[in-house]
This record gives structure tokens, C-alpha cells and sequence, in this order.
């Protein structure tokens, strides 16, 4: 492996070149070697002023360039089974932001390609379990003082919804972050789904079933709820209330800047999760890096890329049939025991 770790990032919206110029200005040990996008002229931009970054439409093409030692992908859903097959083929380590593969039987075929391998080269791009806040709560709850953990109260707000946004990807797309928050905090897997349906909001669009209240069962006992909100229309929160045996612990209200005018005090939110959630995603990348040069993988793997997809599969067929709907998980390979 090179002094510097080629890495090659494919899609360069708006995560994408994120994610680029993360790795060229804020990471250690990496260097961007290529950038692919089907825009090309996005990709360019990207890459603009880092030198050695090649350009590539396909994602193969960007895979093989000179210099690739690794791959971020940051591409849309649906195109990621095809490119962390290629990685694999190549033996490429990999981040991969979520999903890993939006349907469950698609994340079922990456895992059993890469357990074919006999070693993880996956990790999947679930950054809260790199916030500051997140973290706090982790060691929280394992350290056991509170006791044994019996509900989570989750919210997650945004602004307001891309256009094309739909009623599932409230669930399959925002919620799959508190999926994963919730089985990385309790250390159980998620076993059932019930999605209930309030008014939707006014300022939701058309036939957008927004909010939702999502309640998960895990193999635990304890409960799980999710506020999801994605047209609040004042800013981007995501907050975590965890009750126990013996207190609750919550986090998401850190303070931020509070700005005091003759007659008045504000205090400003956050309008996206990049801004929200950019020490977590610093901290993540910078932990990829370092384990990918050192010839480990950690982080959250295929594992819980599948499972994630399956529990918000689950919850997909809650919101559109209603009523409660078990989770079925495959069985557990024994790369990621």
C-alpha cells in the first residue's frame, strides 16, 4: 500500500463531493486517485484542483484507474450491489454510505459474496456511530449504570423533502439511521415493526405521508420509537431519549449558537445533516482510512448493512398494509459472529 491511500469515490452529488473534499482537506493518510459519476461534468467539479484525481463516467473504469487502493461509494441506492460486487472482485476495501443495497435480498447476495471471501472488506457509511453524542450514550448504557435499557424515544426532522421523495423512504431511507442507531445501542437485533400514520402535515407534499410514528420490538424486550418528520420546515434534529431501569439519558440538544438582538434571543438549528453530523462523518472517514492502511475493517459491516435493510423492508409493508410486521433476518455467517 502506498504512502497515501488512493481511494477511489464513486457519485459526486451531493454526499459525494462531500465526501471528496473531506478526503482531500480534512483526512489523514489519503489521497483522492479517481472520481466517477455518470455526470462527468459533476464529477469534474469535484475533483477540480486535486492533483492526480481522474474523471470517470463508469464506476468500473474508476475502480481500475492507476493508483485505486480502496473505494468510498457514495453513489445512489440502487447502484451500489453492482459496484461492491466489483470492489469485492477486485479486493478492494470499501465505505459504503447507506444503503448498503436498499432491498434486502440484494444486501443478502453482498453478504454471502463477501463471507465467499473469507474476510470483511465492507464497511457501511452509518455515521452516528461515530457522533460525539452518540458515542456518549454508548458508553453510557454498556457501562450499565443506568441498568438494563427499556425504551428509546427517537426524533428526526428535516427541513423539507427532495422532490420524488416518498411515503417509504421515510422509512427505508430516514429511519434506517435510527434502525441502525437502535441495534448498535441496545446490542439487539430489531424483531418487529408497526408504523402508524397521523395527519399528515400541511406543508407536506402532496399524497407524502408526513410524519410518521414508527414503533420497533427487539429480541430484548425493550421498545423503540421513532418520530420521523421530513417537512418540519425549521430545521434538521435528531434526538435520542434512552430509559432505563435506574434514569434516562438524551441527547441531541446540545447547545448551539445563541444569538441575543434588541427584543430577542434565538438560537439557530442545524438545516441539514451534513452540518449536523460533520464530526461524526470526519471521525468516521478518518477511522476507515487508518484501519483500511493498517489491513483491518471495523465500523458497522455487511451484516448490519442487511439487516438494516430488511427491518426497513418490514416497515415498509407496516406502513403500506398497516399493523404490526415481524422482521426475518437470515441466517448470521459466521464472518460476522
Amino acid at each position: 500500500m502506498s504512502e497515501l491511500l488512493g481511494v477511489a469515490v464513486l457519485g459526486a452529488g451531493h454526499m459525494g463531493a462531500d465526501h471528496v473534499r473531506r478526503l482531500d482537506q480534512v483526512v489523514s493518510g489519503v489521497r483522492v486517485a479517481a472520481v466517477a459519476d455518470p455526470d462527468t461534468d459533476r464529477a469534474g467539479r469535484a475533483a477540480a484542483g486535486i492533483e492526480g484525481a481522474s474523471v470517470h463516467a463508469e464506476a468500473e473504469a474508476a475502480l481500475d484507474a492507476p493508483g485505486v487502493e480502496a473505494v468510498l461509494i457514495a453513489s445512489p441506492g440502487p447502484a451500489h450491489e453492482e459496484a461492491l460486487l466489483a470492489a469485492f472482485d477486485r479486493g478492494l476495501p470499501v465505505l459504503c454510505e447507506k444503503p448498503l443495497v436498499p432491498e434486502s435480498a440484494g444486501a443478502l447476495r453482498v453478504m454471502e459474496a463477501e463471507a465467499r471471501l473469507g474476510r470483511r472488506l465492507a464497511q457501511v457509511g452509518f455515521m452516528r456511530r461515530y457522533d460525539a453524542e452518540y458515542l456518549r450514550l454508548k458508553s453510557l448504557l454498556d457501562g450499565g449504570r443506568l441498568g438494563r435499557p427499556l425504551m428509546l424515544h427517537c426524533t428526526h426532522r428535516n427541513v423539507s423533502s427532495p422532490p420524488g421523495f416518498t411515503s417509504a423512504m421515510l422509512v427505508n431511507s430516514s429511519v434506517s439511521h435510527e434502525i441502525d442507531a437502535a441495534r448498535w445501542l441496545l446490542g439487539q437485533e430489531l424483531t418487529a415493526v408497526t408504523v402508524l400514520r397521523p395527519r399528515p402535515s400541511s406543508a407536506a407534499p402532496e399524497g407524502l405521508i408526513d410524519p410518521q410514528f414508527v414503533l420497533f420490538e427487539t429480541a430484548g424486550g425493550a421498545l423503540v420509537d421513532v418520530e420521523v418528520f421530513v417537512n418540519s420546515g425549521f430545521g434538521y434534529q435528531v434526538g435520542c431519549e434512552a430509559v432505563c431501569e435506574a434514569g434516562t439519558a438524551r441527547i441531541g440538544e446540545e447547545r448551539a449558537l445563541t444569538v441575543t438582538t434588541a427584543g430577542g434571543r434565538h438560537e439557530e438549528v442545524a438545516r441539514d445533516y451534513l452540518v449536523r453530523f460533520a464530526g461524526a462523518y470526519d471521525r468516521e472517514v478518518q477511522a476507515w482510512v487508518d484501519s483500511t492502511r493498517a489491513g483491518r475493517v471495523t465500523g458497522p459491516g455487511v451484516w448490519d448493512g442487511y439487516a438494516a435493510s430488511a427491518v426497513a423492508e418490514a416497515g415498509v409493508r407496516s406502513l403500506e398494509g398497516g399493523g404490526r410486521v415481524a422482521v426475518e433476518l437470515a441466517p448470521r455467517p459466521d464472518l460476522y459472529a
